[in-house]
């Protein structure tokens, strides 16, 4: 199971990647790929089928004998977005002979981990409609090739002459946000305080600003003249492959493991799951931009889960009525990452809830509701955990510190849902490199599976 996460890491630098992975991963089980304005009636709901819009990807399958009266959604989502750097749409500088790329914060990191790093450059490029042919040529190359950009072509639904979106990554060491040495700051040690705007700007180069500029590079990246590059949302990537760690590689160490494990995880449940009950549809839903507040069109925010499950239900023969009583008797597990107890700032957690790596999934609970746990749906999860055969354990927050969110609140607040928010327990959480236990992922990805095969 951990080689399979590492692949889908090393797969997933953008959150775009990482729903084409997961698209790619399930194609492989026969799930066929949609998109939401086109027509779901005549798909294949028992054999299933990944609907993709930028970031975000959903899947289901139902069972083959539905009954309308008696439907019932189980749900997994989780989030596809990290904490990184994100280029501007207008990048290029220079200061002092080195050239740089402007870049803005995305989500809550943890900015002294971005220091010192290689950086290589990812995301989805839109070209011009009458480049796409060579894009297409571009994505043909080596397979050992270090660029890698992926077309994805106007699907016929759009007016002739629609520009293009085109996944391309760069795992070439591109960038780097050097730190000040230690004898230009001698107090770093006592307390590192980094600008977002000053001090986090990358380097690329040496020179001052010419017309050879980041427009012009993606351009060569992807064959195309610079005019035809008409915009990007691309981010930096650290280039350090995921790795075992520990004495007997108890633990392991790879960037975005939040939320990439709880993506994986899921994708890996729907992926082996021989049946669904003939009562249930099974879902899973991969949102973006989690890590800005979930207020986006493809953000957990958005309509999009809403809309899927009502599609589904009518596909499967049932009424807007039957549609919002299924929606009633269903669960959703919203799976992101959870703490575990660090053992260097032990007091930092709350003392009768300490998380431990390979300690099994974490049911996450909040009285203030920033996780969506309650009583009933912490018990549905105990029992799937039951039926995997693996432990689980128990997350909650220290009362005199703030506490972060999920995807889970946001679900049952919009869909009137049951929600339980679980996640593997990790440490360095929004970091550019964070850290887990070996056992952990198998562990979430069994438990989950025992919740789609039995709710």
């Amino acid at each position: 199971m951990l080689d399979s996460l590492f692949g889908f890491i090393e797969a997933s630098p953008s959150p775009y990647h990482a729903a084409a992975a997961a698209a790619d991963r399930l194609a492989t089980t026969g799930c066929a790929e949609t998109g939401r304005s086109d027509s779901w009636s005549e798909l294949d709901i028992a054999q299933g089928f990944v609907v993709r819009d930028g970031g975000t990807m959903a899947a289901v399958r139902a069972g083959t004998a539905v009954d309308p009266e008696r439907l019932r959604f189980s749900v997994i989502g989780a989030h596809t977005d990290s904490p990184n750097l994100r280029l501007r749409p207008q990048p290029d500088t220079s200061t002092l002979g080195y050239r740089q790329l402007g870049v803005e914060v995305y989500g809550g990191v943890l900015l002294n981990s971005w220091l010192d790093r290689d950086l290589g450059l990812s995301g989805r490029v839109t070209v011009a409609s009458e480049a796409t042919e060579a894009v297409a040529d571009a994505s043909a190359g080596p397979a050992d090739a270090l660029v890698e950009p992926t077309a994805h072509l106007p699907s016929g639904n759009e007016p002739d002459g629609s520009p293009a979106t085109v996944l391309w990554r760069c795992d070439r060491a591109l960038l780097r946000v050097p730190q000040l040495a230690i004898h230009l700051d001698r107090e770093v040690n006592d307390g590192l305080k980094l600008n977002r705007q000053q001090h986090m700007t990358p380097v690329w180069g040496l020179g001052e600003p010419s017309s050879d500029g980041f427009r012009e590079f993606l351009a060569a990246e992807l064959a195309v003249e610079p005019d035809a590059v008409l915009a990007w949302d691309v981010m930096a990537h650290d280039l350090t492959p995921p790795a075992r760690l520990g004495r007997d590689g108890e633990m392991y160490a790879a960037g975005r493991i939040d939320n990439l494990a709880s993506c994986h995880a899921a994708v890996e449940a729907l992926a082996a799951l021989d049946a669904v009950p003939d009562d249930t549809a099974a879902v899973i839903v991969l949102f973006d931009h989690e890590e800005i507040g979930s207020d986006s069109a493809t953000g957990a925010g958005s309509p999009i889960l809403a809309d899927a499950l009502e599609r589904i239900a009518a596909a499967l023969g049932a009424s807007r009525e039957q549609y919002l009583r299924a929606v009633a008797r269903s669960l959703c597990v919203s799976a992101d990452g959870a703490h575990a107890v660090h053992p260097n700032y032990p007091e930092r957690h709350e003392p009768q809830h300490l998380p431990l790596l390979n300690g099994g999934p974490v049911v996450k609970t909040n009285v203030n509701v920033r996780y969506a746990t309650d009583a009933h749906t912490h018990a549905r999860f105990i029992a799937a955990c039951a039926a995997a055969g693996v432990p689980y354990q128990i997350y909650s927050h220290r009362g005199d510190l703030p506490c972060g969110s999920t995807i889970g609140p946001i679900t049952a607040s919009r869909l009137g849902m049951s929600v339980v928010d679980v996640g593997s327990p990790q440490l360095s959480m929004h970091s550019a490199r964070e850290l887990g236990g070996s056992d952990d992922p198998a562990m979430l990805t069994a438990a989950l599976g025992a919740f789609l095969a039995v709710g």
